[in-house]
């Protein structure tokens, strides 16, 4: 028998509970970052952004600074759901952008706040910090996020994880939103992990 926990963190994730938040990956901030991360980075959150479109998770996804840091990765644009709530910011925080938390709070049923994007121990840490202190459920998927150098994005995700801050990969979000292989949008979401 499973039984809730009150832990925070300790939860799966779940499709009507769960909203994704893409923060910060722009093409000017992309080309700062070692080729081969930002590629992993943008393959997963691709991943995510089309499985939360096909399971109706919401995606709220934010632009630090546009006018200097370029919009949003084509890639991740292209892949966005129909209907993604989009931010403007110069706070690092997500949750200091003018109606980024009134528009959290307006799904109420939804607790549970998965991030990807960048950078890991700036933009990401802060959100999520700020996230657990408003009681929200935080994950961030450390194969969708990072930074520029290796050792501030281990040392965000250990910051996280003394923070109450699950750390999950994208594949466990996507096969926890499904939770069955019998799931009717199984078959369309396998293609995407090929």
């Amino acid at each position: 028998m499973i039984t809730k926990t009150s832990a925070v963190g300790a939860h799966k994730c779940e499709i009507a509970t769960s909203m994704l938040v893409v923060v910060d990956l722009q093409q000017r901030l992309g080309d700062a970052m070692p080729v081969k991360v930002l590629n992993r980075v943008l393959q997963n959150t691709v991943l995510l952004t089309r499985t939360a479109g096909l399971l109706k998770v919401p995606v709220l996804q934010t632009e630090q600074y546009p006018e200097g840091l370029g919009l949003t990765h084509a890639l991740v644009s292209a892949a966005l759901p129909a209907g993604a709530q989009s931010f403007t910011k110069t706070a690092f925080s997500c949750a200091q952008a003018t109606t980024f938390m009134s528009a959290l709070h307006s799904a109420a049923e939804r607790r549970q706040v998965i991030l990807v994007g960048m950078e890991a121990h700036i933009c990401i840490l802060q959100t999520a910090l700020d996230l657990v202190m408003a009681g929200f459920e935080t994950f961030v998927v450390e194969d969708a996020i990072c930074s520029r150098r290796l050792e501030n994005y281990q040392n965000a995700l250990d910051r996280l994880r003394d923070n109450g801050v699950a750390v999950v990969s994208a594949e466990s979000v996507v096969f926890e939103w499904l939770a069955d292989s019998k799931h009717p949008q199984f078959k369309a979401i396998q293609t995407l992990l090929r």
